[in-house]
């Protein structure tokens, strides 16, 4: 048995959406570490590429807001790379208001890029990924979704939660079909880590660590241990599942709830 490179992603290529920041930039200096080559999109082409530069990736900018989006990215991909390993399926928004006065805006902006997004890009990118793949070393899929998706949170952020639930329910039908093609599709439910979508853990981490049982937000390190995990050979066999990194909050908190 080797286990000495159960988690290395030496020769692997690797694309991070919403890379630049937050979680996603978490993922893609974990993947560099382990010796992958991570291209990393994002929305702002001038964080992207700063990004890019400081964790050693290839920026890559692109909005992946609407299915031209999608394609878009996929075909600079494929200018610059014939095969793709893993795809971590990280951009994302959300929008809370009252219930009262919650906007088709809010509603549609969240579903398209949390739900339909990540479809239309998996979509875009299965000829590359179905290339790169083998029963062997199967190619990876990473759905990025949320705590959110698992339980009910305080906020009145209705298409974000929806969207997150929805995701998680798509993570395993996309997981049935694309084993066929040696395409692994798991997610990543992560509960409180600092970041601009999370300003409560970014700016009362204190505070929101005495909720969660153990007793402390998610830092860098639990992030991208958990996404090396499932990219790695370390994860070849989970397929469809959705991997809770929240300090215990969803499957061993006694009550309350925080954004996640």
């Amino acid at each position: 048995m080797d286990t000495a490179n159960l988690f290395r992603l030496d020769g692997r290529v690797a694309l991070v959406t919403g890379g630049s920041r937050g979680i996603g930039r978490m993922i893609a200096a974990g993947f560099v570490a382990q010796g992958a080559k991570v291209f990393i999109s994002a929305r702002k082409a001038e964080q992207c590429i700063a990004t890019a530069d400081e964790i050693g990736a290839i920026a890559l900018p692109q909005d992946v807001g609407d299915i031209d989006g999608c394609r878009a990215l996929a075909d600079r991909l494929g200018a610059q790379t014939d095969r793709l390993d893993i795809l971590v399926n990280n951009a994302g928004a959300a929008w809370g208001e009252a219930f009262e006065t919650f906007p088709e805006a809010g509603w549609d902006k969240v579903m398209d890029l949390n739900v339909k997004s990540p479809f239309f890009l998996a979509q875009a990118l299965h000829p590359m990924l179905k290339a790169s793949a083998s029963r062997a070393r199967p190619a990876k899929i990473i759905n990025i979704t949320s705590i959110d998706g698992q339980r009910v949170n305080p906020w009145e952020t209705y298409s974000y939660q929806a969207s997150k639930a929805a995701l998680i329910h798509l993570t395993r039908r996309m997981a049935a079909r694309l084993v066929a093609d040696a395409i692994h599709v798991t997610s990543i439910a992560p509960g409180a880590f600092a970041s601009d979508m999370n300003k409560a853990a970014r700016d009362h981490g204190d505070g929101v660590a005495k909720r969660i049982p153990a007793q402390r937000i998610g830092v860098d390190e639990d992030m991208a241990a958990a996404a090396i995990y499932l990219a790695s050979r370390g994860g070849d066999y989970v397929v469809g599942e959705t991997l809770t990194v929240d300090g215990g909050l969803v499957n061993a908190s006694m009550g309350g709830a925080i954004d996640g």
